[in-house]
């Protein structure tokens, strides 16, 4: 758990970023995400957070690569759409982020992070930008309202959940950045889902 708690440090970038998304997210005209998600969000104080487990399919994903402060996964995302626009690639979601290493592990200026956007399928890309495709797998997953730097206080219930199913992490945590921060009046109305994937232990 301690290695996300460097991602308070994310509402620094992240909000303006993701409003300049061209990516998925939340619009005036939609449904909101609290209709289209399975399980209650996640609120402040965060004293339940309710998690389950699902199957993830296989994910193409075009993204930048971050090697470094993970602070800087805003700026990231904010080169990754700037690319995307300029290439002409359509993203088929919202914005997402993967982080690979453990802060209090990895020395800062060795974390590798991912800023990343979903698309329907390989595309061929230019630099910045490269194209991978994220296996598919079983991930325990929550949903977090409020304002990014909110989002680490509700890990302790997530790996509750991992602990309880006796399963350990398997691989780069995962933040979906679900609503558009240009749409909502109020951080409050921001939704992360947040996806840790999980195998059996040994």
């Amino acid at each position: 758990m301690l290695r996300l708690v460097v991602r308070v440090l994310l509402a620094l970038v992240l909000p303006t970023c993701l409003a300049c998304s061209t990516g998925g997210g939340s619009t005036s005209g939609g449904p909101a995400v609290g209709e289209l998600t399975d399980l209650p969000i996640a609120r402040a104080p965060f004293a339940h957070v309710e998690a389950n487990w699902k199957q993830r399919l296989d994910q193409a994903y075009v993204y930048v690569e971050l090697v470094g402060s993970y602070t800087r996964i805003g700026k990231a995302l904010e080169s990754a759409d700037r690319a995307l626009r300029e290439q002409g690639i359509e993203p088929s979601g919202p914005p997402f982020a993967l982080y690979f290493d453990d802060p209090a592990e990895v020395p800062t200026e060795q974390l590798r992070a991912r800023a990343c956007f979903p698309v329907d399928s390989r595309v061929d890309v230019r630099e910045p930008l490269a194209c991978d495709l994220l296996p598919g797998t079983t991930v325990v997953y929550a949903y977090v309202a409020g304002p990014y730097p909110e989002v680490p206080r509700a890990y302790p219930g997530i790996f509750a959940f991992l602990e309880r199913m006796r399963w350990r992490e398997a691989g780069p945590i995962r933040e979906i950045y679900w609503v558009h921060p240009g749409t909502v009046k109020d951080w409050s109305e921001l939704v992360t889902e947040v996806q840790v994937p999980a195998t059996a232990r040994d």
